[in-house]
């Protein structure tokens, strides 16, 4: 018989404060805050996994009448061992996997979302929002 693994999720507003000022600071008007969720999860695995970002499809959307949303997770055994730039950089990350339309897509590492693409990000978001970290 298999053994069960549980996980916990709990919701991260530290994490929607900073996502918030990097949505800003990187002019990414197209994020609609009020429809990310931000949230640790507790009990993974997972060893090389930092975030992730989830999609509501469209085939949810319409079943539950229910606009796009997407919840960006932090692993917390992995993420919260991670300096505060990389945590940021991870931030950036999963932000950016969020497509212009907002229509619960999804966009992929190749070409839009890889280590040239995140450090730019970064960089301007050093750049224009006064986070310098040492």
């Amino acid at each position: 018989m298999a053994s069960y693994h549980k996980i916990s999720y709990h919701r991260a507003p530290e994490m929607e404060e900073q996502a918030g000022k990097i949505v800003r600071v990187l002019g990414m008007d197209h994020i609609d805050l009020a429809r990310v969720a931000f949230v640790r999860s507790r009990g993974t695995r997972s060893k090389r996994v930092l975030a992730r970002c989830h999609a509501l499809s469209r085939i949810f959307q319409s079943a539950l009448g229910m606009e796009a949303h997407y919840i960006i997770e932090a692993l917390s055994e992995n993420f919260d061992r991670l300096s505060e730039e990389e945590r940021l950089r991870t931030l950036i990350h999963e932000l950016m996997h969020i497509p212009k339309s907002f229509a619960g897509g999804f966009r992929h590492h190749t070409p839009y979302v890889n280590r040239r693409t995140v450090d730019k990000a970064y960089r301007e978001y050093l750049k224009n929002s006064g986070d310098y970290f040492k």
